[in-house]
């Protein structure tokens, strides 16, 4: 099929590779100069394991390009995948994706079937609403053509997206018409067969079976996407005040996820205790969710309190820090790990951020390492006393505290006598539960954990 895909950052990039790699022609549209230059010379803008080899493996199967108006009216499906970024209320933004549905409804050719797929994360009916406003702009243009409509969400983690994409635990479209959900099903045959040859950096995993598809109308997918998130950030959010409550009986949380764990109807992921969610998804989807809860004067109560109990997470580590340094103005405290979660630069939204902050408030000077998302965190919080450094072992010179705020591989493998050696106060607050208490201990250092 000829595919045109609108936005090329997370999902709309993976998504491009995805189908690419499935043998369509695809061409991915953006706006964004220095993006598009990035990626026609076949270097991803985005840290994700994995697209450059496969940008590189693709080579000139793949387009990049801003031509929206020469692209979109000799493809057969037309997928929006731009940013749906939060309003102050916390709902969704939706006006990127309302935008190029009209420049989209602007180029589409006579007497041809099209299929317009959202892929954003949006609110509920917001496949309505795009179907609405073309529907309107091929009227007052007076052109026939058959335009279908369908809702596509995805279910990636940044840092695996790729292999997400590949290797998916259910494909959902929602379309209310058999033609669209046809064409749709065949766009996918070959990853819902899996009879595509995986790229060799992704390997199928000897596990893995055929995804399910599951065909829905396009509000059920649309409230899907977010009833998933936020049942992962309640997840998260229910550790995190069981945690709380081994502090006070002297429980350890790990032991107690581990036993939920094992539990089939509950299973591991999302039960570790720590900082709290952060990035782009949990903390969006689960105030949009609200906000569209509120426009029904329905209460979430459960998605509410998931979300108060993150926010005092943050509180949670500042309580800890201060039972040992009693005062933290003037303190210098190093951060390990700034993107919200490892093998991604993703700093937006992220736990650690908004603990630097609170920090920074408190007058405390802060120091802070990442494998790769050092010079966003700087950009980000463009303060005077956050100084960057590149090596963990020099951040720790003289430092009265260093926090553990992002479970980085790389920070297993530490020395951890060398770190705290050079620590005026060998005091650590693992924020994440990465370490083990004992191998801290030994090593010359106070441990603090959530709820160990």
């Amino acid at each position: 099929m000829n595919i045109a895909i609108i936005g090329t950052g997370y999902v709309g990039l993976t998504t491009s590779l995805l189908l690419s790699q499935l043998g369509h022609k695809v061409i991915g549209i953006d706006k964004d100069q220095d993006k598009l230059k990035l990626l026609n010379s076949g270097t991803s803008p985005i840290h994700e394991y994995g697209a450059n080899e496969l940008l590189a493996q693709l080579g000139d199967d793949i387009v990049f390009t801003d031509n929206l108006p020469g692209n979109v009216p000799n493809s057969d499906v037309l997928i929006i995948a731009v940013g749906t970024p939060p309003k102050a209320s916390g709902e969704a933004d939706v006006s990127a994706v309302e935008a190029v549905a009209l420049e989209i409804a602007d180029c589409l050719a006579q007497n041809r079937d099209y299929v317009i797929v959202v892929k954003s994360t949006v609110p509920i009916g917001t496949n309505k609403r795009v179907a609405y406003l073309v529907n309107k702009r091929l009227r007052e243009r007076d052109i026939d053509t058959n335009v279908m409509y369908a809702s596509n969400p995805e279910f990636l983690r940044e840092g695996k997206a790729l292999y997400d994409s590949f290797y998916p635990d259910r494909v959902l479209i929602g379309a209310n018409e058999d033609l669209a959900q046809d064409i749709l099903s065949r766009m996918y045959r070959p990853l819902i067969d899996q009879s595509f040859t995986p790229p060799s950096f992704l390997p199928r995993e000897e596990h893995y079976s055929v995804p399910p598809v599951v065909i829905t109308d396009p509000t059920s997918a649309e409230l899907s996407k977010y009833a998933c998130n936020a049942f992962l950030a309640t997840k998260i959010s229910f550790i995190n005040e069981i945690a709380g409550l081994c502090d006070r009986v002297g429980a350890d949380v790990t032991q107690v996820s581990r036993v939920m764990g094992l539990d089939h109807r509950i299973c591991s992921p999302f039960l570790n205790a720590g900082l709290g969610w952060g990035g782009s998804c949990l903390p969006k989807d689960t105030s949009a969710l609200q906000a569209v809860a509120d426009e029904y004067d329905y209460e979430l109560r459960m998605i509410e309190a998931a979300r108060e109990v993150n926010e005092r997470q943050l509180q949670v580590v500042i309580e800890k820090l201060q039972s040992e340094l009693k005062v933290l103005r003037g303190q210098t405290i190093g951060v390990l790990g700034v993107a919200f979660k490892p093998d991604t630069d993703d700093v937006r939204d992220s736990a650690s951020i908004a603990l630097i902050r609170i920090l920074l408030e408190r007058g405390a000077n802060i120091r802070i390492h990442d494998p790769i998302a050092t010079q966003n965190a700087v950009a980000l919080l463009g303060a005077d006393n956050v100084e960057a450094c590149d090596d963990a072992y020099i951040m720790a010179q003289g430092l009265d505290a260093l926090l553990l705020a992002t479970e980085w591989p790389e920070y297993a493998q530490l020395s951890l006598e060398k770190i705290a050696s050079a620590m005026a106060s060998p005091v650590l607050v693992d924020a994440r539960n990465f370490l083990h208490p004992e191998d801290v201990a030994e090593a010359g250092m106070r441990y603090l954990g959530i709820g160990r």
